[in-house]
C-alpha cells in the first residue's frame, strides 16, 4: 500500500484489494488524477475543447486554442482563466513536474509579434505557464515550457478541424 501511495506515478499497480473487505477497491493517485480531469471536462462541458491522454510521458491535458487564445495570438482569453484555474486546482496539489507545451497548425505566421510558428508556440506556452504560476499558485520549481510549433500534431493539418485540434496548449503531468 505504501508503494501505491508513495508517488503519484510510482507503480504499475492500478488497484489494490483490501483483504479485510475483498469487494472494496482503493484507487491509486493516478486513478484519482484521471477521474478528476474527466470530471472537470464533464462538469464544465469542455469535451470539445479539452482532451486527456495518458502515454509514456504521463498524463497530457490538451487545451485547444478556441478556449485559451484568439487565433494568431498568445494573449490569454478571459474565458481561459477560469479553465486554467480549474486545471490548476488539480495539478498544484501534485508532486509531479509539469510541462506546458505550445503548439500551432502548419499555416505559416509572420507578424511583427510572431515572425514564425515557433515564436507563437513558445509565447503561448510561456503565457500559460506564467498565468498558472503567478495567478493560480502552481509551484514554479515544477514548471517548464516547450514550444513545438507545428511539429507535434495530434490531428491532420489537411482539414480545418484537424488544424484547429493542432492549435493548442498541452499541460503534461510528468511521470
Amino acid at each position: 500500500m505504501l508503494s501505491a501511495f508513495g508517488n503519484v506515478f510510482g507503480t504499475e499497480v492500478t488497484k489494490i484489494k483490501v483483504d479485510a473487505i475483498p469487494e472494496k477497491v482503493i484507487s491509486t493517485p493516478l486513478d484519482k488524477l484521471k477521474n478528476d480531469i474527466n470530471q472537470l471536462i464533464a462538469e464544465n462541458d469542455y469535451s470539445k475543447s479539452i482532451r486527456m491522454e495518458e502515454n509514456e510521458r504521463g498524463i497530457t491535458i490538451h487545451i485547444l486554442e478556441d478556449i485559451v487564445f484568439p487565433s494568431g495570438s498568445a494573449e490569454l482569453k478571459s474565458t481561459s482563466k477560469l479553465v486554467l484555474k480549474r486545471v490548476a486546482d488539480i495539478i498544484k496539489k501534485l508532486p509531479n513536474d509539469i510541462r506546458v507545451e505550445g503548439h500551432t497548425d502548419n499555416i505559416p505566421i509572420s507578424s511583427s509579434a510572431f515572425p514564425s510558428n515557433w515564436h507563437l508556440s513558445v509565447a503561448r506556452a510561456l503565457n500559460t505557464a506564467y498565468y498558472l504560476i503567478k495567478n493560480e499558485g502552481v509551484n514554479p520549481d515544477k514548471v517548464s515550457i516547450v514550444g513545438y510549433a507545428e511539429y507535434k500534431p495530434i490531428d491532420s493539418n489537411d482539414t480545418p478541424y484537424g488544424r484547429a485540434s493542432n492549435r493548442r496548449v498541452d499541460i503534461v503531468i510528468i511521470k
